[in-house]
C-alpha cells in the first residue's frame, strides 16, 4: 500500500501518482515533481490517498515541494518563449520544405528541453531541422509526432453537440471507439453526424455503450427469425431503450411491433 497525491500537468492530460512525502498538500494546490522528463510544474487534482501496489508505477517519485509565486511566474515566462519558439519553429519548417503541421510547442519547467507536436500524412525526416532548432535555441530540442485525437485535444473547440470538447475539457484518455457502437445506439451511419472535429468517432459514443449493450441482451439480433403472437416473423429492426422489436410478417405482408415479453412468451409457448 502506498500513499500517494495524484498530479496533473495539463488540463485534462493524465493523472499521475507521487509521494506527498512530508508535505501536507491539498487539492488543487501546485507543486514540484520530478518526472522523466525532468522537473515539472503539476497541479494536485487527486488529494493523499492509499492505494495498492497494481495503482502505481515503481519507483514512486516524491514530491520534491509545494510550488510557489516564482514557479507561477516562470510558467509564464515558459508559456512565452513557447509562443516565440512556435513562430520561429513554423517558419523554419517552411524554410525546410517539411510536409507536416506544427500543432504546439511546449517548455519543460526547467527549460531543460522543449518539445514541438506536430501533425504529419507519414514520417518525417527532421534532422536537418532539429539541427537548425538546437543551434537558435542552445537546448534539448524534441519533436514529437501526434495523431488528429491528440491535436484536437491540444488545440480545443466546440463539438457538434455545442460544448467544449470532451477530449480538451476532462478526458484523461482515449477510449476505443468503434461504428459497432453508433448501430448499437441506433445512430446515423453518416461520418458527417458521428465524428468529432478530429475527423475520428466521437468519444461520446462510448459513454452509454454498456447501457446499450446490457439492455441487448435477451433481444433477437436483425435477421433472425421468431416467433410472435401473429405468426412466425423477421427481426427487422431494434428500439434497444424501450426493448421492442420490429418484426416482419411475411405471410401478412407487414411490420409489427412487439415488447421483448411478448416475444419470450411465445418461445416459452413452443418448448
Amino acid at each position: 500500500m502506498y500513499n500517494v497525491v495524484g498530479v496533473r500537468f495539463k488540463k485534462a492530460g493524465k493523472i499521475y501518482y507521487f509521494d506527498p512525502a512530508s508535505f501536507p498538500l491539498e487539492d488543487s494546490q501546485y507543486v514540484i515533481v520530478e518526472t522523466a522528463r525532468g522537473i515539472e510544474y503539476g497541479k494536485v487534482v487527486v488529494p493523499q490517498k492509499v492505494v495498492g501496489d497494481n495503482d502505481v508505477v515503481l519507483p514512486l517519485k516524491q514530491v520534491l515541494r509545494p510550488a510557489d509565486e516564482r514557479d507561477r511566474i516562470q510558467v509564464e515566462e515558459n508559456a512565452a518563449e513557447s509562443k516565440r519558439a512556435f513562430e520561429l519553429a513554423s517558419t523554419k519548417i517552411t524554410e525546410h520544405k517539411l510536409e507536416m503541421k506544427l500543432v504546439d510547442v511546449e517548455y519543460t519547467f526547467d527549460r531543460n528541453k522543449i518539445i514541438f507536436y506536430f501533425t504529419a500524412e507519414g514520417r518525417v525526416d527532421f534532422r536537418d531541422l532539429v539541427k537548425d532548432l538546437a543551434s537558435v535555441f542552445r537546448t534539448r530540442i524534441e519533436l514529437r509526432q501526434i495523431g488528429v485525437r491528440d491535436e484536437a485535444k491540444l488545440l480545443g473547440g466546440i463539438g457538434p453537440c455545442g460544448r467544449m470538447l470532451c477530449c480538451s475539457t476532462f478526458l484523461g484518455d482515449f477510449d476505443p471507439v468503434s461504428i459497432k457502437m453508433a448501430k448499437d445506439q441506433n445512430l446515423s451511419l453518416n461520418p458527417s453526424k458521428i465524428s468529432g472535429l478530429c475527423g475520428r468517432l466521437m468519444c461520446c459514443l462510448k459513454y452509454e455503450n454498456d447501457e446499450y449493450e446490457e439492455a441487448k441482451e435477451g433481444m433477437p439480433d436483425i435477421g433472425e427469425i421468431t416467433m410472435t403472437p401473429d405468426g412466425r416473423g423477421k427481426v427487422v429492426g431494434l428500439n434497444v431503450l424501450e426493448r421492442l422489436i420490429q418484426v416482419y410478417l411475411q405471410e401478412q405482408e407487414r411490420t409489427v411491433e412487439y415488447t421483448l415479453e411478448e416475444l419470450l412468451a411465445c418461445e416459452k409457448n413452443l418448448i
